[in-house]
């Protein structure tokens, strides 16, 4: 690569980030448990084998855990070669889906039979990729609109179309709030970030209106808003289940909505059979591991040697809660209903592979350290929290270790 500091083979190398390490571990665990009790009935109806999903999922995570090992050990400076690559064979695998793909419960997203190769997934990571090596690459320049606003809108609009055509809303949808977010962070216009959010929201109110599904779960959302026994079927039997839990659960494999038609309990509806099960507090436990592992991840991004690794950590940590954030606000009826897995936890190979590789690329920052050049240290400190200094303004709490090196004051520590 070049010859900087971090990168030199004399340069300190940290270890693997220990509390994500282990937030990770439990959140993995917890969810394999979790996954088994809520799926043997499912498997059993379904594939004749209640360990079916089990197994597969087992597959997925021996898989999974393979490719954050490699990308951890992948300096992740090579993604300013690799993400080009990377962004036209998920273009490929998104068009091919659209064209030779398999039809699985009514939709073309796979590659495979078996439900669980989505090319959609991969896209949500490699997009943030790409978008983290691009803006770091014309941070400098973000301010002239043909910059900055047109060809963010031709990339989100390129990758978001061709998720959406499958179709999957609300994985476009997530691509779309992780592109506008990360060019906030970039030190992005504000004028223009205002353009880009009226456009999205012009956007997303024309495809509701042309979805006849989209149409659908907005009705019922306001519906569930005004009277929760009006949601829909899905959300109803969730808050069932959410009730039946109370504070400690009935038990682990006690769950009886999810015998008696709560609708896709291994997938979808997974914190359904948690809340039920574990209750509350087993519900607050799994926030609680989530909670750890987006705190790691802006740590790591605060303390990245340069502005590429912050984009990075920043991007993959705020898709990774977003994830799972609005998978447990459906299941609430606090959003629209939306496809979204709960990462880690939910039944998916492409879910689960996909999720861990980017845990692997959050290791791999955490364990890179060094001054950051002179043009990165002036970024820091005049751009992105130029952005976000007056949310930060009233905020401000001595820390006893204080680092020497300019930092962004808005990602939180």
């Amino acid at each position: 690569m070049n010859s900087s500091p971090f990168n030199s083979p004399s340069a300190p190398v940290r270890t693997y980030d220990i509390p994500l390490l282990l937030g990770m571990t439990a959140l993995l665990v917890f969810g394999m448990v979790m996954l088994f009790s809520a799926s043997w009935d499912f498997s059993l109806s379904a594939y004749k084998d209640p360990m079916y999903m089990f197994k597969h999922q087992l597959t997925w995570l021996g898989l999974g855990s393979l490719a954050a090992f490699v990308l951890s050990r992948l300096d992740y400076h090579h993604w300013r070669k690799l993400a080009v690559p990377a962004l036209a064979i998920t273009i490929l695998l998104l068009v091919y889906v659209l064209v030779m793909g398999e039809t699985h419960l009514g939709v073309q997203r796979d590659l495979c039979r078996q439900g669980s190769c989505q090319p959609s997934e991969l896209a949500k990571l490699v997009a943030i990729l790409y978008l983290c090596v691009w803006l770091y690459s014309k941070r400098e320049a973000l301010h002239d609109i043909s910059f900055g606003l047109i060809p963010l809108g031709i990339i989100l609009g390129m990758i978001c179309g061709l998720i959406y055509l499958q179709p999957d809303i609300s994985a476009a949808a997530t691509v779309l709030i992780l592109g506008g977010v990360l060019f906030f962070l970039a030190g992005g216009d504000l004028k223009q970030i205002g353009v880009l959010l009226v456009i999205a929201v012009l956007v997303g109110w024309v495809v509701i209106q042309l979805s006849a599904t989209g149409r659908q779960r907005v009705d019922d959302f306001m519906a569930g808003i005004k009277d929760p026994l009006q949601a829909s079927y899905h959300v109803r039997r969730s808050f069932e289940a959410i009730v039946n839990g109370g504070w400690l659960g009935v038990g682990i494999g006690q769950s009886k909505t999810k015998l008696t038609g709560l609708p896709v309990p291994p997938t979808d509806s997974i914190f359904a059979v948690i809340a039920e099960e574990l209750g509350l507090l087993g519900s607050i436990l799994l926030m609680v591991f989530y909670t750890v592992i987006v705190w790691r991840g802006f740590v790591i991004a605060r303390r990245s040697p340069d502005l590429l690794g912050t984009f990075l950590a920043t991007g993959l940590v705020m898709w990774i809660g977003m994830e799972a954030l609005i998978n447990i606000a459906v299941m609430v009826g606090l959003l629209p209903f939306a496809g979204n897995a709960l990462p880690f936890v939910s039944y998916g190979g492409s879910s689960m592979v996909v999720g861990l590789g980017a845990v692997g690329i959050l290791f791999n920052i955490s364990r890179q350290q060094g001054p950051a050049s002179q043009t990165d240290a002036e970024w820091r400190s005049n751009s992105a929290a130029d952005n976000l200094r007056w949310w930060n303004r009233r905020r401000r709490i001595p820390s006893p270790r204080r680092s020497k090196r300019p930092r962004i004051q808005a990602s939180g520590s």
